[in-house]
């Protein structure tokens, strides 16, 4: 696959103001200026994250009234439901704000739609539980801001609301007591990018604040945070940078029992994890008992402190194991799809169903597809009569907003820019396929169908450096505009001993020197088609710096991203 590089140098006064006030390299301010630190008080906050720079949790619209609504619950022994979404974002939320009240309140209870019988977010099967075991206060987590008629379903049998969501509200809001929300147009809250784990933690510290409970309990649920924070794709900015940090030392120090299970079953334990190792190993864990059973098993697992938290993570690995050979298999059959009609690789958007297709895995099936053929993608398959599918968009190209105008073509839909989820008739299908690719084609950009390297600053391969790196590694942890830096070296050369590796042939190792400079090697997968662009003279080589360890020695190596030839 061919890939455009994109590199807009920072603004060089602020980059010569912040090299002045830190007096470090001007590579790394430049590195720190793309992050929006410009100023010394705001790179010790950044290297040196505190949880004292969270935000007061009452500055969010609403939270005095959801805070009062919970402490009249209490006071007057009502039984609370806390309901949150069936992936990892809602089932840690859940398992957070359960484990936070259940520590001191006994009626309280906790549920997890079904993916398949009830599908995302509030359910009218959910209300209707509700009223069955007494409960008068729901706390919906990670859903909710768009359940207008659920939440008023709710109301008419006396049932009470506070929803902590994420998503983009409608242009109404639910008849809900407190509608947390830092995407609403009248919250003024200083961070909009918290995850619906995050919003939830946001609750408890405000009832923490309220009512005299030590910091010290909430930093024991940072854990889950990370895992939310990680597996939801949410920016690692602000507090999520913040709680993330906190919570990936709770991970690797002390994680709680559910976790700790999960690390070793996944064969995490030799190495610290990072997000990115969350991110591939537990998340999907998390995730895979919702998709092929129910989330409560998730949380299940999350709440255990026991000796019984061994066979309910097995059971939650066997899970993704088959997961795993479902997508696998499903991801084949689409890219077969394609290959076999060819005018499908002509449109600017890919949609797909087939209704065999388990409902689980299809937001993966929709994320590897658009990884292969870079359009918006969207898999459909059909689940209790109705088609329900999953969207993944490219970089730059807001596919909420592409759906919003086909909205007229489907049952409901939500999500983000980047991922959302929707159901229609099978009757709508045609004129959605229609319209969507009607919709995509008017308003993409042409260069957004070509991957991007966004580059963060160029470099010299003589400023590669262990005393560099440790620095590099101090921006952690990375994700969503944050990114490990990626770096670009202009008119390289081969030092003689690169060559095309591995047991197919197809990784390309790389041993390459710069004007003279010490040589240093690094890899690039799947890249030995380049073999002959480094053997034809200098060349342009963009990527990250990482370390290898070989025979028990550490050295650092580049984790190559592209190469093309000098010009």
């Amino acid at each position: 696959m061919e890939y455009r590089w994109f590199y807009e140098p920072a603004d060089q006064n602020k980059v010569a103001t912040l090299q002045k006030a830190l007096g470090v390299s001007h590579t790394l301010c430049e590195l720190l200026v793309n992050r929006g630190i410009e100023t010394y008080d705001e790179a010790k906050q950044y290297f040196r994250p505190s949880l004292d720079h969270l935000h007061d949790p009452f500055l969010m619209q609403d939270m005095d009234k959801a805070v009062a609504r919970i402490e009249a619950a209490l006071e007057e022994g009502e039984k609370l439901m806390i309901y949150g979404d069936y992936d990892v974002d809602g089932t840690t939320a859940v398992s957070l704000v359960y484990g936070f009240f259940k520590s001191f309140y006994s009626e309280i209870m906790y549920y997890i739609p079904d993916r398949y019988k009830e599908g995302y977010g509030v359910s009218f099967q959910g209300i209707d539980v509700a009223e069955q075991e007494g409960v008068k206060l729901i706390i919906a987590l990670d859903c909710g801001v768009k359940a207008i008629e659920k939440v008023a379903y709710a109301k008419e049998k006396g049932i009470d609301f506070i929803i902590c969501d994420h998503h983009r509200p409608g242009k109404e809001l639910p008849p809900a007591v407190a509608v947390l929300d830092a995407k609403r147009e009248d919250c003024t809250y200083p961070y909009d990018e918290l995850c619906g784990c995050g919003v939830g933690f946001k609750l408890i510290q405000a009832f923490s604040k309220r009512n005299g409970i030590p910091f010290d309990y909430l930093e024991k649920q940072l854990d889950l945070l990370a895992v939310s924070i990680g597996s939801d794709i949410v920016p690692i900015t602000g507090e999520n940078r913040t709680m993330a940090h906190f919570g990936l030392k709770k991970i690797n120090n002390n994680p709680r029992r559910g976790l700790a299970e999960l690390i070793e079953l996944s064969k995490m334990t030799e190495k610290e994890m990072t997000i990115t190792d969350v991110v591939f190993t537990i998340g999907p864990r998390i995730n895979a008992a919702g998709r092929l059973e129910t989330g409560n098993k998730a949380v299940d697992l999350l709440l255990s402190e026991t000796d019984e938290a061994t066979a309910k993570a097995v059971a939650i690995n066997t899970n993704n194991t088959e997961r795993q050979s479902l997508d696998k298999q499903i991801t084949l059959e689409a890219l077969d799809f394609i290959k076999q009609n060819p005018k499908q690789i002509e449109k600017k958007t890919t949609v797909l169903h087939q209704a065999h297709w388990h409902k689980g895995v299809i937001g993966i099936v929709a994320s590897r597809v658009m990884e292969t053929y870079y359009r918006p993608t969207i898999i459909l398959t059909t689940s209790n009569g109705k088609i329900a599918g999953s969207a993944r968009s490219v970089k730059g190209f807001d596919i909420y907003n592409a759906l919003h105008e086909c909205a007229d073509c489907m049952l409901q839909f939500g999500g983000h820019k980047y991922a959302a989820g929707m159901t229609m008739t099978e009757e709508q299908l045609p004129r959605f396929i229609q319209k969507f690719e009607e919709v995509v084609s008017r308003t993409i950009e042409p260069e957004m169908l070509i991957p991007e390297i966004v580059i963060d600053a160029p470099l010299e391969i003589r400023q590669i450096t262990p005393k560099f790196f440790n620095i590099i590694e101090q921006m952690a942890p990375f994700g969503p505009r944050n990114m490990r830096p990626v770096f670009w070296s202009k008119g390289v050369e081969d030092s003689g001993w690169s060559k095309v590796v591995g047991q197919d042939q197809t990784h390309l190792k790389v041993h390459i020197r710069q004007n003279g400079s010490q040589a240093i090697g690094g890899i690039g997968f799947g890249m030995a088609d380049k073999i002959h662009i480094i053997k034809n003279g200098k060349f342009d080589i963009c990527y990250q710096i990482d370390t290898n360890t070989w025979n028990g020695n550490t050295s650092l190596q580049l984790k190559v991203k592209d190469i093309k030839a000098s010009v």
